[in-house]
């Protein structure tokens, strides 16, 4: 895989993962959005008005070119599984950002993500 296919894909992993971060700073005030028409659509229209979920929709618009051009050059069977760096980026932002607890076995999990796709990385040269 060439440097630049690398970087691309890292970088739609974090433009993705910081959509998720900043869709949670959205909704973080909110609580839970009852799933009535009418709060639906009371709470959708304040949605639409928040910066932070235009943040996150723009990174969202903006990492999907970015996989476009990553797949252009790498195979979907080797990009693909990359993608799951995504839960290490968001789960160590929601411990920084949100104060989101962390557990050992999770911390665990995210060792193995890492592992794992440093293997896949490898396998492919």
């Amino acid at each position: 895989m060439s440097l630049l296919a690398l970087l691309l894909i890292l970088a739609g992993v974090l433009l993705n993962a910081i959509a998720q971060l900043l869709l949670k700073m959205a909704v973080r005030g909110m609580g839970p959005i009852a799933l009535s028409p009418e709060t639906l659509l009371r709470s959708g229209w304040a949605l639409m008005q928040n910066p932070y979920i235009l943040g996150g929709l723009a990174c969202y618009a903006v990492s999907l070119v970015v996989w476009i051009l990553a797949l252009s050059r790498v195979e979907v069977s080797l990009a693909y599984p990359m993608l799951s760096l995504g839960y290490v980026v968001t789960a160590i932002g929601a411990w920084v950002f949100f104060s989101e607890r962390l557990e050992p076995l999770q911390w665990l999990g995210i060792l193995v993500i890492i592992a794992g796709v440093v293997l896949l990385a490898r396998g492919n040269q």
